[in-house]
Parts: structure tokens; sequence; C-alpha cells
């Protein structure tokens, strides 16, 4: 029986040159009637960011289709299928950044824990806002254009602080209500830093809490009560919520089998594996690599070309 056919899917490749996270696609160029003669979806290798002054037509974010008018914005992660398509004899002007968000972060955030609970957030889905209702988010977008396009002396530093403060609004704004605030008020204590630092390298190992309290010199009995009461979590409880995530990013971005998943993530049995997926995601690994919102599993689907987008 022959194979179906994988529908087409284009890649399109910036080039950021060296030490600089921002990529402004500027100008009359971007004015025009977008999808004319395109009839599928696009990706990307950075964050981007596109603000629409006018016009009007449809965005298929994923599989969302989306009406878009003038004076709106969009945020779409990397890898995101999606396209735009104006209205037949209309024109739109549009304006694009693309960002380097995780090489930017990783020195803007201050720490790698910081850097990477930013940039899962950012990347958790795409996003089509109305200027008169995020006036925040898109006063800083528009601030960024009109610095990138004046490029007067400091104009780079200038343009990443104000990145900074966007970044960490649209990660604040994408935040889950069930996810936990890890640093509470204040913030972690090194032992706790420690603990979760291991936690994140050795995940796939067999960790015991025993040695976790070890290497901070106190009890096991007092290194349970005091993780518990700065991570809202038990030990056990963190470890598994650390590889269930690292699960789903897998789930996400491959087609490997569960099986697979499950032992690269620390579990020594699928059931194991299964029970505590379902206890944190309420469904089971299966049944969540299908949901829409785990856009890059889509990749997987198509037949993709890469093109040189600058």
């Amino acid at each position: 029986m022959a194979k179906k056919r994988k529908m087409k899917m284009e890649f399109r490749y910036y080039q950021m040159q060296d030490g600089i996270p921002i990529l402004a696609l500027l100008g009359e160029k971007w004015v025009q009637n977008y999808g004319r003669d395109v009839d599928y979806l696009h990706f990307h290798n950075y964050l981007e960011i596109g603000f629409c002054y006018s016009g009007e037509g449809e965005l298929v974010l994923g599989e969302e289709p989306v009406r878009f008018a003038g004076r709106e914005f969009t945020i779409i992660p990397p890898n995101f299928p999606h396209t735009t398509t104006s209205d037949v004899g209309n024109i739109s002007k549009w304006e694009y950044l693309f960002i380097d968000a995780e090489g930017f972060l990783q020195v803007a955030a201050g720490t790698p824990l910081r850097a990477e609970k930013m940039i899962q957030r950012i990347y958790s889905k795409a996003l089509c806002l109305k200027e008169s209702e995020y006036k925040s988010l898109s006063n800083k977008i528009i601030k960024i254009l009109e610095i990138m396009r004046a490029s007067d002396e400091f104009y780079l530093e200038e343009a990443k602080g104000v990145l900074l403060a966007l970044l960490a609004e649209v990660a604040r704004m994408n935040r889950s209500s069930e996810e936990e605030n890890i640093e509470e008020k204040g913030k972690i204590t090194n032992m706790i830093s420690r603990s979760i630092d291991y936690i994140s390298q050795c995940y796939m190992e067999d960790i015991r809490i025993g040695d976790l309290a070890k290497a901070c010199h106190i009890s096991e009995t007092h290194f349970r009560r005091v993780f518990t009461s700065y991570m809202h979590m038990s030990p056990l409880e963190y470890i598994n919520k650390v590889r269930i995530q690292t699960a789903c990013e897998i789930l996400k971005k491959t087609d490997e089998s569960i099986a697979d998943i499950a032992y690269k993530c620390g579990f020594t049995t699928n059931s194991t594996f299964n029970r505590n997926f379902r206890q944190l995601m309420g469904m089971s690994p299966a049944e969540w690599r299908k949901r829409p919102e785990n856009y890059e599993q889509q990749l997987l689907k198509f037949d993709i070309h890469s093109e040189k987008g600058w």
C-alpha cells in the first residue's frame, strides 16, 4: 500500500548577526497582499513578533483560523506552523521582529533556571492580540520597532532593555493557573536551588531523597520539610513533575515511542510513567500528544522545504 503523501510546509530561516538578538523587517516591502498564490503553512527558527498597522485577513495559527485587522499584533514561537492571508484585493501593512529569545535570556534573565522558565512560558502558545486591549505589550513592540528603525547611538542597548521587559510581560501573561510559583515571594535558598539544579540534570537517574538531603548536610526529614515549604510540593512530586515536563517536550517534538520516552525520562516501567503522566496532565501520554496546542508535533506530518527568510 502506497504511503500517503505529506502536505507541504515551508521552513523560513533567518540569520542573526553575532551578539544581536533582534532582526527587524521594516518598511514598504511588508505592505502587500499577504498569502497570494500560497496555500501552505510555514514556520521560523526564531520567535516572531508581528505588528499589523492596517488591512484585514486571516491568520492560521497551528490549526486555528483567526481573523486579523489593523492595530493588532502576533507573538508566534519558533517551529509554530502558521500563515497570513490578506482578504482578496486587500493590502495589509505589517512589520516584524525576529527574536533569539533563548540566546538573549540565557544572558539577560540572570540564572539558567529563570531563563528556562521564561522560555517555556513564552513558547507555550501563539498569540494574536488587539492593541486596544494589550496597550502595555503593544507599546513595547512599537517602541522596539521605532528604535530599530532609527538605529541611533546605543540603539541596541536600548532595544535590549525594552525587549527584556516585553518578554517578561509575555512570560507572566502565559502563566497557567495550575502552575506552581516555585520562588514564592523571595529567592529560593541556595540549598533548594542546588537540589533543583541536580534534579534538572539527573532526572533520568534513580534519585534518592536521602542523597539530596545528605548533599545539603541535613536530615532527610528536615530536607523534605524545607523543600516542601518552598516548592509547595514534596521532593518526589517535583522530580516526577520535571520528568513529565521533559516527556511532554519529547512527545510534542518527536514521534518516538511512548515506551522509549518513559525510559529516557527516568521511569522504569510504562505503567509508572502512564500513572504519573495522567495524574499530572489529566490524560494519557498518547491523548496529550494529539492535542492541537502541541503544535510542533504537526511538523512531523509535512514535507518541509527550506527557504532563507532574510
